[in-house]
């Protein structure tokens, strides 16, 4: 069992909840109140600047804190005029745009539940988000890698009752389709806000906000969380990196995605500080983004954070604003953190989160400058993170991840018996992670308990193998899998490469020099030009195992 921060917590839900109050973790504020304080004490402070290339033009928006607070009273005139009332969901797909900060505040002003929708999301997925939610309003972009969102929405709303209103994005041609509102012009074209009062502000431990989980491993679960289990995790994550008003934060992820609003537009608010973030995030412009408004925290997934990488050493820009760079979402490649500290003169820290139990561990400034290639970090001060030992496995070598505290969610949204299944009697959430002690009070993820291989029946750290091989000068990404044999599970490296891709056997070789035990070794070897992700810079290894168990791997 990791040590863990937390006392030992009282019985009753209502002990448990006054003691994070007591603690800090929770509070009587909201967002709301973080917004209004900084318009008192510096109402000119760029609250956002938001880059939008997808005209062709360079167009970069910045609001300050009072333009903020006005156009998010905006937003919640304008919803209120559109009939949404407390307690509904409002869907919002959208590209990263300056709208999106204003309108998370808007539906707390009138009491209603975000619901942030990825752009990748077509008609299966919005279909079942938008009847599980029965969100009353859906605000949606004309096209979007030349799928018409639009139209598909407004099919969408003719079987769903509750949809009242779909408004889209304007396309090239300045116009929407036929049946729908223009979003800039129905929401932001009018001055709702003169006049506008409202009574329904949503309070710390109303539900707020809706997360969709990926849904790999079935229908995807809508997680549903306040904005003081949000406010525990952004609270810990701003003390850990020593963030302020003075930090310049850019997430290069999507902006309706759980991270970005958690680092990207709440710590920002938070802590008085300016979201700066783009609509591509592309290593080139993503350094300009860096370069032009001084950003001083950088979030990017292991896979972004290549592209940018490679982006500086082909260009280089100014990047000394930068004071912390960190990652997570995906296995950090050992070699990632010397680069980073090579190629921009910042330590590397690693996150682990999750959307159930969000940001939970961190690697901090205190631990060695390469921890990161070691460990996901120690775990905040109002979560507590327990290891359970898998069955048949030796004693020491880690097991299932558990975790439990105040940024812990509500649950699934209408589906209380499956989280049901997720919880121990004492309230452990079972994350589906498998991990070990780290040495220093932390955990290192090792994989996915779903990913787990077991050759001979001996549990492979495959997370372990993949920074090893990670470390190879011709390999650039690497994901290893298990494949059913005829008698056994087969142990699969799949690499991307660098130059001339390196046999099986010089793999083999590598592993040995580097001590590890020959049942951690590959017996297969693929290569491909790319690995499929999901939208975060997740491996999508189901599909790398649909890929190679058949007798003739697609092409790649």
């Amino acid at each position: 069992m990791i040590e863990t921060n937390t006392e030992s917590l009282p019985a009753s839900r209502e002990a448990v909840h006054a003691q994070y109050r007591r603690n800090g973790w929770w509070r009587d504020r909201t967002f709301l109140d973080d917004l209004r304080d900084t318009v008192r004490s510096r109402p000119d402070r760029p609250a956002v600047i938001a880059r939008d290339t997808s005209g062709g033009d360079d167009v970069t928006r910045t609001l300050t804190y009072a333009e903020l607070a006005a156009m998010t009273d905006r937003c919640a005139g304008a919803l209120t005029e559109l009939g949404v009332r407390p307690g509904d969901f409002v869907a919002v797909q959208l590209p990263n745009r300056w709208e999106l900060v204003p309108l998370m505040l808007g539906c707390m002003r009138v009491g209603a539940r975000l619901c942030p929708l990825v752009t990748d999301y077509r008609r299966r997925e919005l279909e079942y988000m938008l009847r599980l939610t029965e969100a009353r309003v859906f605000i949606t972009m004309s096209d979007a890698k030349g799928t018409p969102l639009g139209e598909m929405a407004l099919e969408l709303a003719a079987d769903l009752p509750n949809l009242r209103h779909v408004l889209v994005t304007a396309g090239p041609d300045g116009k929407v389709p036929h049946g729908a509102l223009d979003f800039e012009e129905t929401v932001f074209g009018t001055e709702w806000e003169h006049g506008y009062q409202t009574e329904h502000e949503l309070g710390p431990d109303d539900p707020c906000l809706i997360l969709f989980t990926s849904g790999t491993t079935g229908e995807p679960k809508g997680v549903l969380h306040t904005m003081n289990t949000l406010h525990s995790a952004v609270r810990a994550e701003a003390d850990v990196f020593e963030l302020g008003g003075d930090s310049v934060i850019s997430i290069a992820s999507i902006y309706t995605g759980g991270s970005a609003i958690m680092q990207g537009m709440l710590i920002p608010l938070l802590r008085g500080g300016t979201a700066a973030f783009q609509d591509t995030w592309a290593g080139p412009q993503l350094l300009e983004l860096i370069e032009r408004h001084h950003v001083t925290f950088l979030f990017a997934t292991p896979t972004y954070l290549l592209d940018l990488l490679d982006a500086q050493r082909a260009r280089p820009r100014d990047t000394s604003s930068l004071r912390h760079i960190a990652t997570g979402s995906a296995p950090i490649p050992p070699h990632l953190v010397d680069e980073v500290r090579e190629v921009f003169g910042v330590r590397l820290s690693a996150i682990w989160a999750m959307t159930e139990n969000l940001a939970t561990t961190m690697t901090r400034l205190d631990d060695p400058d390469d921890w990161a290639k070691h460990s996901d970090g120690r775990p905040i001060d109002s979560m507590e993170v327990r290891i359970a030992p898998l069955p048949g496995a030796p004693e020491g070598d880690g097991g299932r991840l558990l975790s439990r505290g105040a940024s812990q969610c509500l649950g699934y949204y209408r589906r209380a018996e499956l989280y049901a299944t997720h919880l121990d009697a004492d309230g452990w959430f079972m994350t589906g992670d498998l991990a070990r002690p780290d040495g220093r009070g932390g955990i290192r993820i090792t994989g996915r308990e779903k990913d787990l291989v077991m050759p001979r029946g001996f549990p492979v750290p495959v997370t372990e193998v993949e920074a090893v091989l990670g470390t190879h000068p011709n390999i650039r990404e690497v994901a290893v899998i298990g494949i059913r044999g005829t008698d056994d599970e087969v142990l699969c490296a799949v690499v991307t490469a660098v130059g001339e891709p390196p046999s099986l056997r010089e793999l083999r070789d590598y592993l040995d020099e580097a001590g590890m035990t020959k049942l951690f070794w590959p017996e297969r070897l693929e290569v491909v030009d790319t690995l499929p992700k999901t939208i975060t810079g997740k491996i999508r290894k189901t599909e790398l195992q649909q890929w190679y168990q058949n007798p003739a791997p697609p092409a790649n």
